[in-house]
């Protein structure tokens, strides 16, 4: 037989097997609905559905054999797949994926399996499903991705499984989760890299949020992990000025309590990068996690260097479960971010006196002469001085800003300006070697040498990320923050 003629006989019997399916398709459902029967399900969508809920493997494959369709849907518009995930059925979705049912297959209001099983929340079928491919950035018909929804429905077992796919919402999550009182979903999201500095368009940041709706454990877990209740709005309203508004006073009281003496504290570059250090080695090892205040005693561990001077080891291969890989610093990984404003305010400055607004309960104004001392503090008034900055509120483009220098017993020195809260450092991070995991403080203008041997600069640090530039070439890189554990 020539190739032509094997071909025609193949083509022929091919066309014998098309015909006979009618006949041999109602023998295999015969059978399997006989199976079946007998295993307590009928042949119908309702007993699809029931098996991929009830991860009944066995049945389903039944259902196969009978030639049921796979990608039948319920009358809400959900697959089985869906039904599977929202029901933490781990063997029933393994076998609809294998059985070519796809991962990110839409349900009911756009939903994706992932969601469902977000809804439904089983945190182990969310890791499977993302392990499978599932895409951790698909949004809802309402415009939700499944992190958000995990936050907004208080599953706080999937948050963590979560965050690190979808780092471009952590802040935005965490804005959330403190405005509905989630205390358990800011602890995760905050350990993954969502910053306490975030703010809202209006400038309320997730602290003000927590102390408007009357969440308290939620406050208190925010000023544990750094947030500022000394903070303003763009209004100057603090967080204890939203918690009394919104008729919560006795949360108000305890926001705005007086100043700790470390509150009222200069702390060195060195302090903070130590207390960052205890904060990221505590949430590693799961130890609960240390105030940030300062004046903390020495730890034990050799003191973080400064990144200034560095030369890294070397980046290690981008984590293969994150699709925010590609962003992942190359040879740094940013760990932390500390700020800290003091529950002072350079008010007005009148010849070479100052009137200092102080935080506490109440509040009150202070009046120090240059070389005079700011009460209850070892904080000296070194100089009060004006200075023009460029401003685009003013008609002419510039402002003239009252600048008061203090210094502190040690000789730490800080720069504040009248109308704004002061600061107690400068913004630092603290970083990671890639390669090595050794730690390193990171402040604007170091600069340090990559394993390469290409000279890079800081130049900016940011409550979410780090900027550097490439020296010679000035390629600007962002490094964004993946948090204690992220």
């Amino acid at each position: 037989m020539n190739r032509i003629t094997s071909g025609l006989a193949t083509a022929a019997a091919a066309g014998i097997l098309l015909t006979a399916p009618p006949s041999c398709q109602r023998q295999k459902q015969n059978s399997a609905r006989t199976d079946l029967k007998e295993a307590g399900y009928d042949l119908t969508a309702d007993g699809w559905f029931r098996a991929s809920r009830e991860n009944d493997v066995a049945a389903l494959r039944k259902f196969v054999a009978g030639g049921f369709d796979k990608s039948t849907k319920d009358a809400a518009g959900d697959s089985a797949l869906h039904a599977a995930a929202a029901a933490g059925a781990l063997e029933a979705a393994d076998f609809l994926l294998d059985s070519g049912v796809p991962v990110d297959v839409r349900g009911a209001d756009e939903r994706t399996p992932l969601m469902a099983s977000i809804s439904g929340g089983s945190a182990e079928m969310a890791r499977y499903l993302l392990r499978q491919g599932a895409d951790p950035l698909l949004k809802d018909k309402d415009g939700f991705r499944p992190l958000m929804m995990a936050v907004r429905d208080g599953k706080s077992a999937a948050v963590p499984e979560l965050a690190a796919y979808d780092r471009d919402d952590l802040d935005s999550a965490l804005l959330l989760a403190a405005m509905l009182g989630r205390t358990k979903e800011i602890d995760a999201l905050t350990n993954f890299g969502a910053s306490v500095y975030a703010r809202m368009d209006d400038g309320r940041s997730a602290l003000m949020l927590a102390a408007e709706n009357g969440h308290e454990e939620s406050v208190q877990l925010l000023m544990d992990i750094g947030a500022s209740r000394f903070g303003e709005d763009a209004e100057g309203r603090t967080a204890a000025d939203f918690a009394r508004e919104a008729g919560h006073p006795e949360l108000a009281e305890t926001i705005s309590r007086d100043p700790l003496p470390a509150e009222l504290s200069l702390d060195t570059t060195q302090e903070i990068a130590a207390a960052m250090d205890e904060y990221v080695t505590a949430a590693e090892e799961g130890s609960p996690a240390p105030a940030p205040t300062g004046n903390r005693p020495a730890p034990s561990r050799p003191a973080v260097a400064s990144l200034e001077g560095a030369r890294l080891g070397g980046a290690t291969s981008p984590d293969p479960a994150s699709p925010a890989s590609p962003d992942s610093p190359e040879p740094l990984v940013m760990r932390h971010y500390r700020e800290r404003a003091m529950p002072l305010r350079v008010k007005s400055v009148r010849g070479e006196s100052v009137v200092f607004s102080m935080a506490g309960s109440p509040p009150r104004e202070v009046t120090v002469a240059a070389g005079g001392t700011i009460p209850g503090t070892d904080l000296v008034v070194v100089s009060a001085r004006r200075r023009v900055e460029d401003s685009k509120s003013s008609h002419d483009g510039s402002e003239e800003i009252s600048v008061v220098r203090v210094k502190n017993a040690g000789g730490e020195t800080r720069e504040w300006m009248a109308g704004r809260p002061g600061d107690s450092h400068e913004p630092v991070a603290l970083v990671e070697d890639a390669a090595t995991g050794r730690r390193y403080f990171a402040a604007p203008g170091q600069k340090f040498s990559g394993p390469d041997g290409a000279e890079y600069e800081v130049t900016d640090v940011r409550p979410s990320q780090l900027v550097t530039r490439n020296i010679g070439d000035g390629t600007v890189r962002t490094i964004r923050l993946h948090g204690p554990r992220g």
